[in-house]
């Protein structure tokens, strides 16, 4: 019996950080105890002055439709925060608003590449560049991110790599899985691989950039003649905990700015209004907030690293952005998905497998450590006794 459903959906794919969610709730129905480090969620709440901007700006009449790229003072708002933070400078034309940061991926890659095109991105890496690549009939490039290397993608492996039918290259710093960090002299050399291709374009996802330690955030669209190749995107969900709000952007050209403005208007019609205006006052408004949860982090970094390092058979490198760790478990001798199904429901820890973010993460976990110092604590105890007792 033929599938009722189109072909392409079977080249779709998913993020396992909300399946391995699922099944974790389903225990905690069942009355097991579970520590949720699986998903990359701040546990703040939404500080107070982004509410109280939301909640006056509906009273304000804020409730309807708006233009399809972003309300006018909202863009201007995120035009002059790019312009300043990464030094360059952008016009609200060139802002597109989205309900989330996600859309930016998509549309991008749909607006930009064509079937049989091929599209670098890092691996291990965010699990929605390679299932959106192969939805749009496009090949995956993938560029390993090793150990060794910090995480790091090695730029001499870009540039040869890149051929007559690469369309897109995507980078992500501070990188989710990895925490890896990116530096200027790599952005340097990825940006001189297409210097002299017009038809190549960048996807810079910088949606971690407010949450990084001892590095230094740098921007791929900060490099000479490279703003007009690169679609920089950003959002609210990690800097200020407003993943619920779906609010993001992305920064790019005129000309690509308004075919993506026009798949919104197929997709999405526009972004929430009321929820844009709580995002101007996020850019707009005090930044100690923002500035209390990285400290936490990094707090809650020191914790978790220095706990799996002390875990029989598991070796972990500090991350120098977001709030993930990815350690190293091949010496446990257990595949990456086996063990993080083996600790959801042996230990009561859920974490992710490394594969779920490319074929490169196995042999790791990924850990969020986006969760209280106590839970930390609990879960390393949990998994220290699970991975002795094996």
């Amino acid at each position: 019996m033929s599938s009722i459903f189109a072909k392409r959906m079977e080249t779709l794919g998913t993020e396992t950080a909300f399946e391995v969610l699922a099944k974790a709730k389903a225990l905690e129905k069942q009355g097991k105890d579970i520590v949720h480090l699986e998903i990359g969620e701040p546990d703040f709440d939404t500080p107070k002055n982004i509410k109280e901007a939301a909640t006056k700006a509906i009273h304000d009449g804020y409730t309807h439709y708006v233009p399809a790229a972003g309300i006018p003072e909202v863009t201007k708002t995120i035009a002059e925060y790019i312009s300043k933070t990464r030094n360059i400078e952008v016009s609200p034309e060139e802002v597109v608003v989205t309900p989330g940061a996600k859309p930016i991926m998509f549309f991008s890659i749909l607006a930009l590449v064509n079937p049989g095109e091929e599209v670098m991105y890092q691996n291990p890496g965010f699990p929605i560049y390679e299932s959106v690549i192969n939805f749009v009939g496009a090949k995956p490039v993938p560029i390993p991110l090793k150990e060794e290397k910090n995480f790091r993608l090695d730029p001499e492996y870009v540039k040869q790599n890149v051929t007559a039918k690469t369309k897109m290259i995507i980078i992500n710093s501070p990188e989710n899985p990895t925490g890896g960090v990116l530096t200027k002299k790599d952005l340097k050399a990825i940006a001189d691989c297409i210097k002299d291709r017009d038809d190549v374009f960048i996807l810079s996802d910088e949606i971690y950039s407010r949450i990084i330690y001892e590095a230094k955030h740098e921007s791929i669209a900060s490099l000479p003649g490279m703003k007009e190749k690169t679609i920089l995107l950003d959002g609210f969900s990690k800097t200020y905990a407003m993943t619920g709000w779906r609010l993001g952007y992305g920064v790019m050209r005129k000309d690509l700015a308004q075919k993506i403005a026009q798949l919104m208007v197929n997709s999405n019609s526009c972004t929430c209004a009321f929820t844009q205006m709580a995002g101007m006052e996020a850019l707009k408004g005090s930044q100690e907030e923002p500035a209390r949860m990285v400290a936490a982090f990094k707090r809650r970094r020191e914790t978790i690293v220095s706990g799996l390092n002390n875990i029989n058979g598991v070796t972990c490198k500090k991350p120098l952005g977001a709030f993930y760790v990815f350690p190293n478990i091949t010496d446990v001798g257990m595949n990456c998905r086996r063990l993080s199904d083996y600790l959801l429901n042996k230990a009561g820890v859920a974490v992710l497998p490394g594969t779920s973010f490319g074929q490169y993460g196995e042999g790791y976990l990924r850990l969020s450590f986006a969760n209280s110092v106590e839970k930390i604590e609990k879960a390393l105890n949990r998994i220290s006794e699970a991975v002795d007792s094996l």
